[in-house]
């Protein structure tokens, strides 16, 4: 399958003969990124917020997942789950879902603005996971830290950081380089899309840095 990343949260998975998918669509004028213009088959939001649920930028949508449940679609096998913190549901901040995608046995984990380390009980929902994709640069989402702690507990094979400051980001974020160095990394490679199959999965989880797409025109 491939990864393309378009900036902040906003991903879209492709992979031939199943439903295409993009994650977290954002208003650029409140994010900062290039304007998003896609199109796909599924569109998930992770949760209500201008800089993850502008929908309207994603043509030909088919389906739309904005919370919890399990769904298939395309082939592609969707679970969202719910993380309010150990369960106490939060009135100042609204309410995450992070989503596992089953392509054909390779798990991408989606955690949206994920803010603290998930329960036992969400690990567990979550199942395996091949491919995480985690916010780092703090803010409503985890920080570098809390985000190190986290790829601790569910262990994939790659991480994709998302959800970090930096040009072009307007939001007042983290920047990547200290996820990078509570990673204990001190230099990365950074690749315009993945391109992955289950069976080139690292054995030793890896951290992949994406540089933000333009949209197809």
């Amino acid at each position: 399958m491939e990864i393309t990343w378009y900036g902040h949260s906003c991903f879209r998975f492709t992979e031939r003969g199943m439903a295409s998918v993009v994650t977290d669509p954002f208003d650029s004028e409140v994010v900062g990124y290039e304007p998003v213009r896609l199109k796909a088959d599924i569109v998930t939001v992770s949760h209500q917020a201008p800089g993850h649920n502008f929908i309207s930028v994603v043509k030909g949508t088919q389906h739309r997942i904005t919370g919890p449940g399990e769904f298939e679609i395309g082939g592609v096998f969707i679970t969202g789950v719910q993380t309010d913190g150990n369960g106490k549901k939060s009135t100042d901040k609204p309410r995450n879902t992070l989503y596992l995608f089953d392509f054909n046995g390779l798990n991408v984990a989606h955690l949206g603005d994920l803010r603290q380390a998930p329960t036992q009980t969400e690990i567990e929902a979550l199942g395996t996971v091949h491919i995480a994709l985690v916010p780092v640069g703090g803010g409503n989402g985890l920080n570098a830290a809390k985000a190190a702690e986290v790829i601790s507990l569910i262990e994939p094979k790659i991480v994709i950081p998302m959800h970090f400051g930096g040009a072009p980001c307007t939001l007042d974020l983290d920047p990547l380089s200290k996820f990078l160095k509570e990673m204990g990394l001190s230099a990365h490679e950074t690749v315009p899309a993945l391109k992955i199959t289950r069976s080139g999965l690292p054995e030793e989880t890896k951290v992949i840095v994406l540089s933000p797409a333009a949209s197809p025109q």
